[in-house]
């Protein structure tokens, strides 16, 4: 028997008796920091014999915390584990009903014994389990959208115009510097790359009908619908997210109004309206950047602007400008969507914004490829 001289100290007895049970006795004050000086004593008992009654006699025990109900419950487990069973007797009746509260009906149920990591096949399904949530959110979400714009067309006088100004303002006129600079940005980069290689064929005077039909097409569509997803769409979904977090949204619910109506319809609007001005903006700044590579060659601008119109037409300008009506309401309903679906919690707002970055710019990919397809059966 090991004992300790100390009183605030735990002290162990173990000893096996002559018909095979365990007896094991404690004594002291069994807490977080003296409960180490007992426990390995404990497990080690078990370790060197196999029997089928375990008797805990407590009697001596003055304090027991949580590390105490911790020995006590890893006891009784580990006697459960070889098939017998651990009494605990001797304990004050306070000490007694605290260890009866947190006593373990099953010590060896599988629930307390931690979860193996999840393999390939489950991590596989459950991101597919989550991409189709989110499909069915977005189909759904786009079931609702069509009705409420529906019912807007055929109720314009029900549209706050104020705040679909106000709106407009941030969608579009703020977003105009960045968006030009960028148009401008891309026509002279195209213009530089293709300059060198086409120079060496003598077809320096093919490069406004590369800058113009690659900006009217397809990049300026592209470039300013993702500048909308990354600067607007995620601004719907955080201003939203937040209103549904402080529960704004349940109080506009409270009243009778529709979330829908209220809050998505004037940022779908705005997207829509705003994506096409934008759009051309783009296309005016990228293809005029573009002169100026054709300018360092010698060439003059009526030269320039006679390439460039007769290298595209109004098809071109409309289907390019076309594209963008559809992805800006994509990107607004998909800031919406997110905003309105926040969790609870305090990273659930950037959580939701992340994900109307990422996912409208994935719908947008999307939708140039399906325009894309279109466009070539089409001859356009």
């Amino acid at each position: 028997m090991n004992q300790t001289n100390d009183s605030e100290s735990p002290s162990i007895g173990i000893t096996t008796e002559a018909d095979g049970w365990l007896s094991i006795t404690l004594a002291g004050r069994l807490d977080r920091a003296t409960v180490v000086d007992v426990w390995p004593k404990a497990i080690e008992a078990f370790g060197k014999t196999s029997v089928e009654r375990v008797v805990i006699d407590a009697s001596g025990v003055g304090y027991c915390d949580g590390s105490g109900l911790g020995l006590f419950a890893e006891l009784r487990r580990l006697a459960a584990q070889r098939g017998g069973q651990a009494e605990i007797v001797g304990l004050a009746p306070d000490l007694q009903r605290l260890v009866g509260i947190a006593e373990l009906s099953d010590p060896t149920a599988e629930e307390l014994t931690p979860m193996p990591p999840p393999g390939l096949v489950t991590n596989v399904g459950r991101a597919v389990a989550d991409i189709l949530a989110d499909v069915k959110d977005i189909v759904t979400f786009t079931g609702e959208l069509t009705v409420v714009l529906l019912w807007a067309i055929t109720h314009p006088h029900r549209i706050r115009g104020r705040e679909l100004w106000a709106i407009c303002e941030k969608v579009g006129v703020n977003a105009l510097p960045v968006v030009c600079l960028l148009g401008a940005m891309v026509g002279l980069i195209m213009a530089f790359q293709t300059a060198v290689p086409l120079q060496r064929y003598g077809a320096v005077s093919i490069i406004p009908s590369i800058v113009s039909i690659a900006m009217i097409r397809e990049l300026s569509p592209l470039i300013t619908a993702i500048i909308l997803a990354g600067r607007s769409g995620s601004a719907f979904a955080a201003e939203i997210g937040t209103m549904r977090v402080t529960q704004e949204i349940d109080a506009l619910q409270t009243f009778g109004l529709d979330p829908v109506k209220f809050l998505a319809i004037p940022r779908v609007l705005a997207g829509v309206l705003m994506a096409p001005l934008l759009t051309i903006f783009n296309i005016v700044l990228g293809v005029s950047a573009g002169y100026l590579v054709m300018a360092n060659y010698g060439y003059s601008v009526r030269f320039y602007i006679n390439a460039v119109t007769n290298s595209v037409t109004y098809v071109d300008l409309l289907g390019g400008v076309a594209k963008t009506l559809v992805l800006g309401l994509v990107i607004a309903a998909i800031g919406c969507l997110r905003g309105l679906r926040t969790e609870k919690g305090p990273s659930a707002v950037g959580d939701s914004t992340t994900r109307a970055v990422v996912a409208g710019i994935v719908l947008i990919v999307i939708a140039d490829m399906i325009f894309g397809v279109v466009y070539f059966y089409l001859g356009i």
